[in-house]
């Protein structure tokens, strides 16, 4: 705990200007003495730490010390910075709060200021913006659950509008395709499932505690992006300027020009519950060609909306 501690505390001064001894104490829990004896220990190891009395008093690490960042270049340090920080608007917790002080103190200080230029070039900015804390909240509770190996329990309702109530043994969060999703294993279905957060309500962790079976987040996440299943062919006609969005969403494989102004998608497509809604989506830009009861299902889909709305 104390190796911890002083760590940390080194890592805090590296980041920051100056610190006070009060500032220390509470933020570590500790009493002033404590942190005294800390300090000199810090020092005798080779760290130099100046201490500064008045108002504006307090203790930091000489202007030009910095740790050997040995393999890890500069600009390597400030890629993993920018990273961090975007994804702390979503995480919003105190583990990542830290890890952004340890990293940042990698830093050195000397070396930021000589840093010339417009500044920062690259933003990562994950923050859940529609659903606010209650979802931050959820993210940050689905982590610690998966940590502690608690089961979690909660109504959820699928991308085809189906609810009902799961029961999952939580291995991790991510970040995939602009949201968050939970990787579990789903008691209900009797295997690994991936459920988004914004999906999920009343969720609640449970006391049962289960055994983990042997998968990581890694894997799973790399059987995500591999996933295989049922597939069709797919013929879209599009005209060049919807090139863009077609390839965004289907990839630029298969395409070819069929006549002037006008291109042809060729491919085979997973059969995903999501495929009607992006094609509806993208209206009378994009006419399907094939397959038959895709055709179906988007004309039944339109009739629909029309008697909605009919007066």
């Amino acid at each position: 705990m104390k190796l911890h501690r002083l760590l940390a505390i080194t890592m805090l001064l590296l980041s920051r200007k100056r610190m006070s001894g009060q500032e220390l104490a509470e933020r570590f829990e500790v009493s002033l003495r404590t942190i005294y004896r800390d300090l000199e220990a810090i020092n005798a190891a080779g760290i130099p730490i100046a201490s500064f009395a008045g108002a504006d008093g307090g203790y930091e690490i000489m202007e030009q010390y910095h740790i050997d960042r040995q393999m890890v270049t500069l600009d390597e340090l400030r890629s993993i910075l920018t990273a961090l920080k975007g994804f702390q608007a979503s995480l919003d917790d105190r583990e990542t709060d830290r890890l952004l002080a340890k990293v940042g103190a990698l830093v050195a200080r000397s070396e930021r200021n000589r840093a010339e230029g417009p500044g920062e070039t690259l933003l990562i900015d994950t923050d859940l913006w529609r659903g606010g804390q209650e979802e931050k909240e959820l993210l940050s509770e689905l982590r610690q659950a998966a940590i502690s190996r608690s089961l979690v329990t909660f109504a959820y309702t699928d991308a085809g509008g189906q609810a009902g109530l799961r029961s999952v043994e939580p291995i991790g969060v991510a970040w995939k395709n602009y949201a968050w999703y939970l990787y579990a294993f789903c008691r209900l279905r009797q295997d690994y499932r991936t459920f988004k957060l914004n999906r999920i309500k009343d969720s609640r962790i449970e006391s049962e505690v289960f055994d983990r079976r042997g998968i990581t987040l890694e894997e799973l996440n790399a059987r995500w992006n591999g996933r295989t299943g049922e597939t069709f062919p797919l013929v879209l006609r599009f005209s060049v300027a919807q090139r863009q969005r077609v390839e965004e969403l289907f990839g630029t494989g298969g395409i070819s020009s069929v006549q002037e102004g006008m291109l042809l998608l060729k491919k085979e497509q997973l059969r995903t519950s999501w495929l009607l809604g992006v094609l509806f989506n993208l209206a009378d830009d994009v006419e399907v060609l094939e397959p038959k009861e895709l055709i179906l299902a988007l004309r039944e889909k339109a009739e629909r909306i029309c008697r909605l709305y009919q007066t």
